[in-house]
């Protein structure tokens, strides 16, 4: 006899029910742990990978092909540490109730932005303005 596998609805957050109930919190909670697990997992492959690497031998070409590699490797590691240090910080905007909302203006922030961006601190359009301004002082 086939044991039937019980089937689960995954919870998606709708702009149906009250912005940043419980539900959403805990949604969006998870989404953040299991993206900083992912990262703090490839940071430590990283590691590994550089401890157990042995010095490439040959000509300059092979050389320097594995030194960039290294480089690229390792600068997607900061760049990840930067991201795992935003993760957090968005992590404490849960427990503080701030999530969610817009630094600028105070408004909810879109919930597919969440979705897509879950450590936005701005709204599409104080994104835009913020973008905009950065523009108008680089030129």
């Amino acid at each position: 006899m086939a044991v039937k596998k019980k089937t689960t609805t995954k919870y998606k957050p709708s702009a149906k029910e009250p912005f940043m109930n419980a539900k959403q919190k805990q949604y969006f909670k998870q989404k953040l742990l299991d993206w900083k697990e992912s990262l703090l997992k490839g940071s430590n492959e990283t590691i590994t990978n550089l401890k157990e690497d042995k010095e490439v031998s040959g000509d300059f070409a092979d050389i320097a092909s594995a030194e960039s590699a290294k480089s690229i490797e390792l600068r997607t590691r900061d760049r990840e540490r930067k991201l795992i240090n935003k993760i957090d910080e968005a992590l404490k905007r849960i427990e503080n109730n701030t999530y969610g909302f817009c630094e600028i203006t105070g408004k909810p922030i879109n919930l597919k932005r969440l979705e897509a961006r879950p450590i936005a601190t701005l709204s599409i359009e104080a994104q835009q303005m913020h973008e905009n301004q950065e523009q108008l002082n680089n030129d």
